[in-house]
């Protein structure tokens, strides 16, 4: 499980448009990536909504916002359609960056057992530095936890 202060791993990843989006390329700006199971269900639509309002704050403190999930880049521009979202969302359709990050877990469902995202964000410095993790995220007031975080560490 990775910790405060650890690398963050790299990542290459499509995005919405099918434009590679690569940690190397962000390299001197703050990230909040943000890992959820699935688009156009409700806790994730309320997540990306959430962070969508917060973005001009983010941007404000110099940070980039980053969704990732399972789905195709096709589902996350159909996503970002439906609900008018502002952020970039990542398609992790191996779930190698899932697995890297440790949010690929076991999780159980009506009695069923399955692997799949585990609600979770990570706020990376410009150095590439993990400087913050929430884990089993509970999605109402998470952006405003995020962003007073981020607040704090910039401080």
């Amino acid at each position: 499980m990775l910790k405060i202060n650890d690398k963050a791993p790299d990542f290459c990843l499509p995005n919405q448009d099918e434009v590679e989006i690569c940690s190397r390329d962000l390299a001197g700006k703050w990230i909040i990536l943000y890992f959820y199971p699935k688009d156009n269900t409700p806790g994730c639509t309320t997540e990306a909504c959430d962070f969508t309002s917060a973005m001009p704050d983010f941007e404000d403190m110099g940070a980039v916002i980053l969704g990732v999930s399972p789905d195709s880049p096709k589902k996350h521009r159909s996503f970002i359609e439906k609900q008018n979202l502002g952020i970039t969302l990542l398609a992790d359709e191996s779930t190698k960056t899932s697995q890297d990050f440790g949010v690929w877990q076991m999780k159980k469902m009506c009695g069923k057992e399955y692997m799949g995202i585990v609600r979770s964000t990570f706020i990376i410095d410009p150095d590439g530095n993990i400087k913050a993790i929430w884990d089993n995220v509970k999605v109402k007031g998470h952006s405003e936890a995020v962003k007073a975080k981020l607040a704090e560490l910039q401080s």
